[in-house]
């Protein structure tokens, strides 16, 4: 399953002055400001995204089919700029990063299984996963972790995922249902099952940039399909 709005040119990588722009957001974060320079986030920003999305959409099929680039000004892969201010005393409008999810095509929010790569100034990484999941997801994961644990416990020692950093809360206490004394009990405990990993700033200008992020996608595969069937959906 593949959407596109026609963002066909060739992804070159984005230019120099998409890290200046969001540097200069984060100094001037009101509706103003962001509607005299919304050509220039146009430009430099959220077309060459969209570029980046398509060009994605070839190296994702090959670690699943499943797993959807949609290059869309709205409702695809590429996240509003806009902030969720309601529970937040920070009412700036706008968010000063770039955030693209991959999601599975079962998902319909950021709470699906996915791929995400997040673009900020001196902030760069790419994670793998899934965030925040509900509760009958993540009774699934943990039944799952149980019954599978020798497979389990071998994608944790992988050689691929030595470079990943584990992120997201964990519960004090074992989820009530669960032997205290299991071995992966501390995985058990997890509420996210995600992680994460930076890459340098300077990647975003190459034309290599889809060839380097695929490639750290793709040794999440075997973490990635685990969720995915634990959570009964197809890899």
């Amino acid at each position: 399953m593949y959407k596109s709005e026609g963002y066909h040119m060739v992804f070159q990588g984005f230019g120099k002055d998409a890290l200046n722009f969001l540097n200069a957001l984060a100094g001037n974060n009101r509706k103003e400001w962001f509607n005299e320079y919304k050509s220039d986030y146009e430009d430099w920003i959220r077309t060459p995204a969209l570029q980046f999305i398509e060009s994605m959409q070839e190296p994702l099929q090959k670690i699943s089919p499943h797993f959807v680039a949609i290059a869309r000004k709205s409702g695809g892969s590429m996240m509003r700029p806009y902030r969720d201010t309601r529970f937040s005393n920070d009412k700036s409008p706008y968010k000063t990063n770039v955030g693209i999810q991959f999601r599975h095509e079962a998902g319909k929010d950021v709470h699906a299984p996915g791929f995400y790569v997040h673009i900020e100034p001196g902030g760069c990484f790419l994670g793998a996963g899934l965030w925040k999941p509900d509760s009958q997801a993540l009774m699934k994961i943990r039944t799952a972790i149980v019954e599978h644990d020798k497979e389990y416990a071998g994608i944790l020692k992988s050689s691929s995922l030595k470079s990943f950093n584990w992120e997201g809360d964990t519960l004090i206490r074992p989820p009530k249902g669960f032997n205290c004394d299991h071995s992966l009990i501390q995985e058990i405990k997890r509420k996210d099952f995600l992680v994460s990993k930076a890459f340098d700033e300077q990647i975003i200008f190459s034309n290599n940039m889809t060839k380097i992020l695929a490639k750290e996608f793709a040794k999440t595969k075997d973490l990635m399909r685990f969720l995915c069937l634990a959570l009964e959906l197809p890899f």
